[in-house]
């Protein structure tokens, strides 16, 4: 059989809001259905219905009193979907689909995770195994399997949860180990918008956006797909952001593509020292014309690698280029012509080293443990950046074997 003559083959993702009332678990169910009667081979994922999870958070810790193990709230928390499987599978196969549900306490349950509850961590090579052993054998001859997102179990058969975006996290596992030519996730919006609906007015649809940028929206608090689930997005499986509105899943929504590395590391990002400009005044940040004038000038002759600005100064990273001293004498001139600006001061000889990975943003402490490392060692840090989850680092482009170690070290003992 040539890659031509292959099923299409995807991976369906349905949140709590997609399955919150019966009209809405009906439409999810629908989708299903047509899109098999298409020849499409697929394997869903289920979120609890609605709200259900956080009222079984609520109950559980207003009645034990704080007491709960959190082995056994993992395990009350599973029940929705847990739930939901069956009722999904049920409604599947009255409406004309073969299907089955998959139950953690199944013994082909596939996704295994270590005993980090509430927060488990999936263990990839055990779950590639069996999604392909259990899971792959059933998509390929067209049965519809229904998996509890959000679920894991340990090797000793203790029910986990893997926290934020962990049903999402299924989807992406789930899409790797069949091989999915899609994931779609199937949510309350028409895609990933170019900002909140809820606080914006007028927002639009963004047709596609890589992971990258995603994961920065993620960092900032955005509700679209929480970081740590992305890290587990395949690189060759791009994924769909479709509106629950519709019964169809070849509906058009955004498509997110590429992938992240999943671990954290530092690394030099710059073969040349950097220097750092730094411009000093009064009410600088209240007079954009000063500001977009030096930044332009910073383009005019080379690339601007980092920023950082206060109410009276702005700090320039820029690369150490033949020509640098002459940027130099053009920034000073702007300086001195606006009376918003007072002085210039520069700093030659930097190393850039970046520091990123997903997660890097919930690793409490990372940059207090990196600074105290680097300053125990005599290291004195330039300038700091954070962006998204990565820190930029500028120290002496002398110390750069020594910081860049230090830091690699600093990431292995606080992650």
């Amino acid at each position: 059989m040539t890659k031509q003559d292959k099923a299409h083959k995807i991976v369906v993702k349905f949140g709590g809001s997609s399955l919150a009332d019966h009209e809405r678990l009906l439409k999810a169910v629908n989708s299903v259905v047509n899109e098999a009667k298409r020849g499409t081979k697929i394997a869903v994922v289920v979120s609890a219905m609605g709200k259900t999870t956080d009222v079984l958070l609520t109950t559980a810790k207003q009645t034990s009193n704080g007491k709960l193990a959190k082995h056994d709230l993992d395990d009350i928390l599973s029940m929705g979907e847990r739930t939901s499987v069956r009722i999904f599978a049920a409604a599947l196969r009255n409406n004309g689909a073969d299907a089955c549900y998959f139950d953690p306490m199944d013994g082909k349950w596939p996704l295994i995770t270590d005993d980090s509850f509430q927060n488990a961590n999936p263990n990839l090579k055990e779950c590639q195994k069996n999604i392909q052993e259990c899971i792959l054998p059933l998509v390929e001859k067209g049965t519809i399997p229904v998996i509890a997102g959000f679920v894991g179990k340990t090797k000793e058969g203790k029910i986990t949860t893997l926290g934020r975006g962990g049903s999402d996290t299924t989807a992406f596992i789930l899409a790797d180990g069949i091989e999915a030519d899609q994931v779609v996730l199937v949510t309350d919006a028409d895609g990933i918008m170019s900002s909140d609906p809820k606080l914006i007015q007028n927002t639009h649809r963004l047709s596609t956006i890589d992971v990258n940028t995603l994961v920065g929206l993620a960092d900032s608090g955005a509700k679209f797909i929480h970081s740590k689930a992305l890290k587990y997005k395949p690189q060759s499986i791009d994924v769909k952001v479709i509106s629950n509105q519709h019964s169809d899943l070849s509906k058009q929504g955004t498509i997110i593509t590429g992938s992240l590395a999943a671990e954290l590391n530092a690394e030099i990002a710059d073969s040349t020292p950097i220097a750092e400009i730094t411009v000093i005044g009064n009410g600088l940040s209240a007079n954009p014309q000063v500001i977009t004038e030096i930044i332009g000038k910073v383009r005019e002759n080379t690339v601007l690698i980092g920023m950082s600005m206060n109410t009276n100064s702005i700090i320039l990273y820029v690369p150490q280029t033949e020509n640098i001293n002459s940027l130099f004498e053009q920034i000073h001139q702007i300086t001195i012509n606006n009376k918003e600006t007072i002085a210039m001061a520069v700093k030659k000889d930097l190393v850039f080293i970046k520091t990123s990975g997903v997660g890097l943003e919930e690793t409490h402490g990372i940059i207090g443990r990196i600074s105290e490392d680097l300053r125990v060692n005599g290291i004195n840090i330039s300038g700091i950046l954070t962006i998204t989850s990565s820190i930029l680092l500028f120290v002496d482009w002398n110390e750069q074997e020594k910081a860049l170690k230090l830091i690699k070290n600093a990431l292995k003992t606080t992650h």
